[in-house]
């Protein structure tokens, strides 16, 4: 069993077409930007997205990224995705988790790692900055 986070949230998505192949099966590439969608409302949530992160002077690139497929969605499938926040002090490690959403069979799952990176020094951070810590204990209380 995976890790369950300290906060969570879960999106949900009709499969597009553009998203499949021939076989109405998505490509194996979607699940990434499936995983950004719920990533980008975790840190909504979290209250400090993208955007904040920039202009508080940090980028945070995807330095490693794992996918598990169990089993592909398919064209006009509705799915959810879960993510989860398991990791946020010395870097950001996110769970995630796709299922069919009627159903609530596993399809794939997956993690990404992000570290800070200072944008004027361009330099990794060791230590997650502390306004994103603050973030993360205010989204706790």
């Amino acid at each position: 069993m995976r890790k369950k986070g300290v906060l969570q949230e879960t999106v949900k998505i009709e499969v597009p077409f553009f998203d499949v192949d021939m076989m109405e099966v998505v490509w194996h590439g979607h699940y990434i930007k499936y995983f950004e969608v719920a990533r980008c409302a975790l840190l909504d949530k979290i209250g400090h997205n993208y955007t904040q992160m920039r202009d508080s002077g940090y980028a945070w690139p995807v330095v490693d990224i794992q996918v598990r497929y169990m089993q592909g969605a398919r064209f006009g499938q509705q799915i959810t995705v879960q993510a989860d926040l398991v990791e946020w002090e010395s870097r950001l490690k996110i769970n995630y988790l796709i299922f069919d959403t009627q159903t609530g069979e596993r399809l794939t799952r997956g993690l990404s790692v992000q570290v800070a990176v200072a944008i004027a020094e361009r330099e990794m951070q060791f230590v997650t900055p502390e306004v994103f810590q603050t973030a993360v204990r205010k989204a706790l209380q």
